[in-house]
């Protein structure tokens, strides 16, 4: 294993069986989405383990070269702008990597869920989608589907039935919300069942998608788990 990225971790209880890994958008870090953590616990949901890696920085196409914290590069905002291929994969392996410390600390992939925004929902539905053992669920905030004409060939049966929350703002300058709709019908298309749901919000997060996620979390998270 090479090293692992640095987190930002949050337990809600003791010898936690579930964990929640949540990946930043471009620029943040892990601090990003910490001070939510409260409004997420459902009464009754079980000890979980948050954790929020930090992307690795790197210089980003997009914004002029300058380095910043990413998960891959970006070279254009459009919907059919060449994609970061390489980048994707490696943010993925790293993802993995923080996957299998969790089932080393006792939680299985079936307590896991991997969350993101923007580029981070991305990456949670890219690495997601590929994982060959179950997740609990996939949360995707204000994203798009990264590499979607390869979904089809790439994704792995063990989760075709995987949980989906896929959320975004109607009035999202950033990431246009025809992205995050393209997503959601190609996911349908091959077959899963996404939640979806759209806030009146820009690029950013609304106080009723948050409770949206406490009981989606509530749901997924609800059955003890044995390791």
């Amino acid at each position: 294993m090479t090293d692992l990225l640095d987190c930002i971790e949050h337990e809600t209880g003791p010898d936690p069986r579930h964990a929640v890994i949540w990946m930043h958008g471009l620029g943040a870090d892990g601090n990003d989405f910490l001070p939510i953590v409260p409004e997420l616990q459902a009464p009754g949901m079980p000890p979980v383990r948050f954790v929020f890696p930090h992307a690795p920085v790197r210089p980003v196409t997009i914004n002029q070269g300058i380095p910043m914290r990413a998960w891959y590069d970006i070279f254009d905002f459009g919907p059919d702008a060449h994609e970061d291929i390489d980048g994707i994969r490696a943010s993925r392996h790293a993802i993995m990597e923080l996957v299998a410390r969790e089932y080393d600390r006792g939680v299985p992939s079936t307590g896991i869920v991997l969350a993101g925004f923007s580029q981070g929902c991305a990456m949670a539905l890219y690495t997601g989608l590929r994982m060959d053992e179950p997740l609990a669920g996939i949360i995707g905030l204000s994203g798009y589907l990264p590499l979607r004409n390869t979904t089809a060939t790439e994704r792995h049966p063990a989760n075709a039935k995987v949980p989906l929350f896929v959320a975004h703002g109607t009035m999202d300058p950033v990431v246009d919300l025809s992205r995050g709709e393209a997503g959601r019908d190609v996911l349908i298309e091959l077959g899963y069942a996404p939640e979806w749901h759209t806030y009146p919000m820009p690029h950013a997060v609304h106080p009723q998608e948050i409770a949206d996620i406490r009981d989606f979390l509530a749901r997924v998270l609800a059955t003890p788990q044995e390791g």
